[in-house]
């Protein structure tokens, strides 16, 4: 009786489980749908009308929006997607073999270095961008993809060292030491041993790289003042005019546009994401 009578109250505990992270879903997914729905209306109801579903359809907003700037949208969508993939590449190369130097090599002064590198991910970007601005001036790379490009090649990112490092620590060392007794050095090891077994981490690596250099505004904004330069953050700017009407249909329709690639690269590593996030200390 005492297990018939479990059952039921095992059952309604888990609907009413599932009922409450469906409404905060809901709750949550409810700007992006907002913002869906707000691409098809007509600019005069957009904010006359808060619902997300529409009177009327108006489709011509993903057509304008397209080529309402200098060039089509796919020109700004093709510079991001350059300096993502190159940011992407970037950082799984040498955040890979900065963990690595980390989690297997012995040198002096290895834990502090560990400790500088971790304490640079509580400095927020607003304090560097200006040191950074007045370096890249002096070497004459604004207005260039080199300030969005070159710091990836070099460790820039601590946390993704941090995330491979947790990563390589969790693997046997005995992998190492047989891989050294068959004459392997530590760029064979690395390179045959270690990156093989570390997939999820540098898809994670990857997936995350990819979306906030897709997303980042400031930075680009920054360091990229010509308008054949400008990615998809910096194009959809020019949709809102401080001195006259904002094209909001076109700027939701555009953003929406700007979101794809977002979504497809996420279920597409979405399975790596979850195994890596899991696999790194982030328990």
């Amino acid at each position: 009786m005492a297990t018939e009578s479990a059952a039921p109250r095992g059952r309604s505990r888990r609907l009413t489980k599932h009922a409450l992270l469906i409404g905060f879903g809901l709750v949550m997914l409810y700007p992006l749908l907002w913002m869906v729905s707000s691409s098809v209306k007509p600019d005069a109801t957009i904010f006359r009308d808060p619902s997300i579903w529409p009177s009327e359809l108006d489709l011509g907003n993903y057509v304008d929006g397209w080529t309402a700037l200098e060039h089509p949208f796919h020109f700004y969508l093709l510079n991001s997607a350059v300096i993502a993939i190159l940011a992407v590449a970037g950082n799984l190369i040498s955040c890979s073999l900065a963990a690595y130097a980390f989690a297997r090599l012995e040198f002096r002064g290895r834990k502090i270095f560990f400790a500088l590198m971790l304490a640079t991910l509580m400095l927020p970007i607003h304090v560097l961008i200006v040191p950074q601005y007045v370096l890249f001036s002096q070497l004459d790379w604004i207005n260039t993809n080199l300030p969005l490009v070159v710091p990836k090649f070099l460790a820039h990112d601590a946390f993704f060292i941090f995330l491979m490092v947790q990563f390589i620590r969790g693997l046997p060392r005995e992998l190492d030491e047989a891989a050294r007794i068959d004459g392997c050095g530590h760029i064979r090891i690395y390179w045959r041993i270690i990156m093989p077994l570390s997939v999820p981490a540098l898809a994670t690596s990857a997936l995350f790289t990819f979306i906030w250099t897709w997303n980042d505004f400031f930075s680009q904004l920054i360091f990229l003042t010509d308008p054949e330069l400008w990615t998809m953050p910096v194009a959809l700017r020019s949709f809102m005019d401080g001195q006259g009407e904002t094209a909001w249909g076109q700027l939701f329709a555009m953003s929406i546009v700007g979101l794809a690639p977002i979504f497809g690269f996420f279920l597409a590593g979405q399975r790596y994401l979850t195994q890596g996030i899991s696999t790194t200390g982030f328990r």
